[in-house]
């Protein structure tokens, strides 16, 4: 079976247990951002009461956090956790984002997608896996998300090895799939699931929708 083939099935089965999961929980652009940067190791739930903490604040406006102190922001976004790291990585965003486009999201939507994503790896503090969910959800670019859980599911089903790094695991799906940006946001959506509930670091295979396909079964149940 090739390898197209094979990431089809994974996504059916996956679509088929999980339903549509309608990611990217955000309401605007500038929202989703944001919540690309903070969600960095933390739960979602920590993003959701940092994000509701600047919104009670009227400050989830890339204008008002331009203007603000990187003290202030990291205030308000504590409950997301390692809140100063995150506040300067939030703020070298803004700066970028006004020193290049003046602060205007629109004038983003011309650039191409490699070159946006060159540009998004250059402001420290935003690593691939967040430069491409800027990409995807907030810019609707057919980029694909690779995270542990992609990895940790790639890798037991012998789709890659331990050793695979992270635009190799990227080049696999842009490669052997459609570029499209529907299906790379479902897919990532659902590889979350599954590693959330079934592909722990200790695997818990009895149940999983992926069980019917080859794995290692290596620690688990």
């Amino acid at each position: 079976m090739m390898t197209s083939d094979k990431l089809m099935q994974m996504y059916q089965l996956l679509l088929e247990r999980f339903g549509p999961q309608g990611w990217w929980p955000g309401q605007s652009t500038t929202e989703i951002i944001i919540g690309a940067i903070l969600t960095q190791n933390t739960s979602w739930k920590n993003v959701e009461k940092a994000i509701a903490n600047l919104n009670a604040a009227r400050c989830l406006d890339f204008d008002k956090l331009n203007a603000m102190h990187t003290d202030f922001i990291a205030e308000l976004i504590r409950p997301a956790g390692y809140y100063n790291i995150k506040a300067a990585r939030l703020k070298n965003f803004v700066n970028w984002l006004f020193a290049e486009y003046r602060g205007d999201l629109r004038l983003v939507e011309n650039v191409s997608t490699d070159l946006l994503r060159e540009k998004l790896l250059s402001i420290k503090g935003i690593g691939r896996e967040t430069a491409d969910s800027i990409l995807l959800y907030a810019f609707e670019r057919p980029v694909f998300v690779i995270d542990t859980y992609t990895f940790r599911v790639l890798s037991r089903h012998y789709l890659i090895d331990e050793y695979c790094e992270y635009d190799q695991m990227k080049d696999l799906f842009e490669r052997n799939l459609k570029l499209n940006t529907k299906l790379f946001n479902e897919f990532h959506a659902l590889f979350v699931c599954v590693g959330k509930d079934f592909c722990k670091p200790r695997p818990k295979c009895q149940g999983c929708p992926l069980d019917c396909l080859p794995h290692s079964r290596e620690q688990g149940d």
